[in-house]
């Protein structure tokens, strides 16, 4: 059998993994002063203070990074609409009026007072995916917890925050969303009864802090489209709190963690078929930035050339193996079918050592030669090719 060997790459990200390597060697020049700033408010020294930073910019320039108490309740989807009692059917527009009729639509959940170090790459995909390698790459430190981006934290939600010589109290705050159904996107409007005695500016950065703790920076990226700041307050206002389940209400009405299968037709190769997850964000897989083809012929086929069984339930339970091998170190974001061939779009983690393993089982296919290739492709360049004319079907 004639295979494309591949050997492992030197990511384009060496630099930033030779930094990571070097922030985690030099942990325990920060972690006394950081664990005493937390705890007791004690400014962190100047060379501390230079130090950590330097340390952080190395990574990339652009990362930010903040020391506090870890916030309670902030594991994975925290409070999300099934605490609500609501329907995943729910109307979206429905879902809004019975939440704005709640007190309290999310209680805080009970969690540790560890201690937390963030780093922050905002809206940059790229410098994203470092600080996912950061937080990966991090020691088991009892007492700390290691975020890739800021996570949402509720319970700042209900006290003060000093803005610009300001300050607000954030439990007076009600936000107003509106969902654009074509662009998978929402907007909101931010309430504070002080706004209209402040500046734009300061307006702007506190509206944004609070859609930022609502939601976590990850979810930020991912379906905010706009924050503006209100200066009168929304006629169905909400909690703040009450954000991750509209957002994860909205995420399903707009098919979010399923998949789209498209088909046309094409002369000579008869009915070409393309299924995609959707949506599908960036922020979904941050560290999988090694793009790897399959390519499975099959055995059997219909008039138009379409897998027929028992080439089809092969495929899918192939297809789940593959799936299954790779776990958290990689994944499946779209498969196209056509003239006897199924092609595999999967992205890995080329840091994970998973690649090998990967195509050995490749190997094991046995309607036909398989072929594998990879590339890096950090931006996720190729995928992004193969939704354009999914998102203009779609309207997005």
């Amino acid at each position: 059998m004639s295979m494309a060997l591949f050997r492992r790459r030197r990511s384009p990200q060496s630099d930033s993994a030779v930094a990571v390597d070097e922030f985690w060697r030099r942990w325990p020049e920060f972690r006394a002063a950081l664990a005493a700033r937390v705890d007791s408010g004690e400014p962190l020294p100047e060379d501390v203070d230079r130090g950590l930073t330097e340390a952080v910019r190395r990574i990339h320039p652009d990362l930010k990074w903040e020391a506090g108490t870890a916030p309670q309740g902030s594991g994975p989807d925290p409070g999300g609409a099934g605490d609500l009692g609501i329907d995943e059917d729910s109307d979206p527009g429905q879902l809004l009026e019975r939440l704005a009729a709640l007190d309290d639509p999310l209680a805080s959940l009970e969690g540790g007072a560890d201690r937390a170090l963030i780093l922050s790459a905002g809206s940059d995909d790229q410098a994203r995916v470092l600080t996912e390698r950061w937080a990966r790459a991090a020691p088991e430190e009892p007492g700390w917890r290691f975020y890739p981006a800021f996570p949402r934290d509720h319970g700042r939600l209900d006290k003060p925050v000093e803005w610009d010589g300001h300050e607000l109290d954030l439990s007076h705050c009600t936000v107003a969303m509106r969902v654009d159904q074509q662009r998978s996107r929402v907007e909101v409007g931010v309430y504070h009864p002080d706004f209209m005695f402040l500046a734009d500016e300061t307006r702007t950065g506190v509206s944004d802090h609070v859609v930022m703790l609502a939601l976590g920076e990850d979810d930020y990226v991912r379906w905010i489209s706009k924050v503006e700041p209100l200066v009168e307050k929304p006629l169905d206002p909400l909690p703040p709190a009450s954000m991750p389940a509209v957002v994860q209400q909205l995420a399903s009405a707009m098919g979010s963690g399923g998949w789209v299968t498209l088909q046309g037709r094409v002369p000579l190769r008869g009915i070409i078929e393309i299924a995609v997850r959707h949506p599908l964000h960036r922020r979904d897989f941050p560290a999988l930035t090694l793009y790897v083809h399959v390519a499975l012929p099959y055995a059997s086929s219909d008039s138009d050339r379409l897998p027929a069984e028992p080439s089809t339930t092969a495929l899918e339970e192939f297809a789940a193996g593959l799936r299954t091998l790779l776990g958290d170190n990689g994944a499946l974001l779209a498969q196209q079918t056509a003239g006897g061939q199924r092609q595999f779009y999967f992205y890995l983690d080329p840091d994970s050592g998973v690649l090998g393993d990967f195509e050995a089982a490749v190997r094991e296919w046995g309607e036909g030669q398989p072929t594998v290739q990879s590339r890096l492709d950090p931006e996720w360049q190729t995928v992004e090719q193969l939704m354009r004319p999914i998102r203009r079907q779609l309207g997005g």
